[in-house]
């Protein structure tokens, strides 16, 4: 599993930090940090984060349910 955030797109609203808090943390008001290869029992928390993200910033490879993924070109 895969994970990548588009910081230029991110704006911080964190949804991902409130829905997956393992993988995601802001970190000061506007700063994302993320692990980009999260454990695979996440996956369901990064599948609700990738599609509650607002700005869609979050590709995700190998999440089920996810809206975009790593690889599909958005």
């Amino acid at each position: 599993m895969r994970l990548v955030v588009d910081l230029n797109k991110c704006q911080g609203y964190a949804q991902c930090a409130f829905l997956a808090p393992d993988v995601f943390a802001m970190h000061g008001e506007e700063s994302l940090v993320y692990d980009p290869q999260p454990d695979p029992e996440q996956r369901e928390r990064l599948a609700r984060a990738v599609a509650a993200c607002p700005v869609q910033a979050i590709t995700a490879d190998g999440v089920a349910g996810a809206s975009r993924s790593a690889d599909d070109g958005r």
